[in-house]
């Protein structure tokens, strides 16, 4: 088993096909599968499997491709640290953002890379935090923002933003300055769906106190709730900054608590990867940016 023929595992089951693959990697389809099969027989296992699409891992090679890709990664940056010995390291990083983030922050990012790492490229990933970790952990990002994330032994969290969640009306709608939890059920709200961060936050503040909201929507976006509100469908529980700059409408607001309900975005990093230059400066860079932003 060598590094080669990880790297063609890889290919193949991102691509989801051999054809395709071969492409990615201006390889011949025939020399593709054989080193596929020596690596199959090697192990003594099969792991993929040809359909009617393409090929897909089995049992085994979604085992094996968590590994391919801790070290492939490890590989890279190996050679990215005897590059580091340069004043300006090259190499790729790819760094995870929420959406939300990833709008209101992704260019300062993108623009203050360029400027720090001339040589290297940066790549941004965006998804549900819950994904972004998932990614974390597998190897396929080296940096991400997540909103709340659950506890992993496999990573490293440095909280870099918190803020209070209110409770948002439609138009024309008069809240108290305050909101009490308990009196949340008297406010129908259309809330994100989960796995979304900001409803798993909700439900776990909620749900010991016996708060039982009167959801009468979910959806799968902030900013989806936020229009929702804006036409008058329901209220919402959304991020402080999701409503501040809410297009000029000024969507009635509301404190909720005590105890006010808080979520913290992290930048969350990877234990057992050895941080280069390019990510230590990475981070860096992300924990500099103005989340006020947001």
């Amino acid at each position: 088993m060598d590094l080669k023929q990880l790297e063609y595992l890889v290919a193949v089951a991102d691509a989801g096909s051999f054809s395709r693959a071969a492409a990615a990697l201006n390889l011949a389809q025939p020399t593709l599968s054989r080193q596929v099969a020596v690596l199959e027989a090697e192990l003594g296992e099969r792991l993929l499997v040809r359909t009617g699409r393409g090929a897909s891992p089995t049992e085994a090679g979604h085992i094996l491709l968590v590994h391919a890709r801790a070290m492939l990664g490890t590989a890279q940056r190996a050679r990215e640290e005897l590059r580091d010995l340069h004043e300006s390291p090259g190499g790729r990083i790819t760094v995870g953002l929420p959406p939300r983030v990833a709008l209101a922050l992704g260019a300062v990012l993108v623009r203050r890379f360029r400027e720090r790492f001339p040589r290297a490229v940066i790549s941004v990933t965006e998804g549900l935090s819950l994904q972004l970790r998932e990614w974390l952990v597998a190897g396929r990002l080296d940096l991400a923002l997540l909103f709340d994330p659950s506890a992993s032994p496999q990573l490293a969290f440095k909280t870099v933003m918190r803020e209070a969640l209110l409770l948002v009306a439609p138009p024309g709608v008069r809240l108290p300055a305050r909101v009490a939890l308990a009196a949340l059920p008297h406010y129908p709200v259309v809330l994100p769906s989960a796995p979304n961060a900001i409803r798993s936050l909700i439900d776990a503040v909620l749900r010991p106190r016996n708060v039982v909201l009167d959801v009468v929507a979910e959806v799968g976006a902030v900013h989806t709730a936020l229009a929702l509100v804006a036409q008058g469908v329901a209220h919402s529980i959304l991020p402080e900054s999701a409503v501040a700059h809410d297009e000029g409408r000024r969507l009635p607001r509301a404190a909720i608590g005590p105890p006010a309900v808080r979520n913290s975005l992290v930048l969350a990093t990877p234990l057992a990867r050895p941080a280069t230059r390019l990510t230590r400066g990475t981070a860096d860079l992300l924990e500099g940016l103005d989340f006020r932003m947001l």
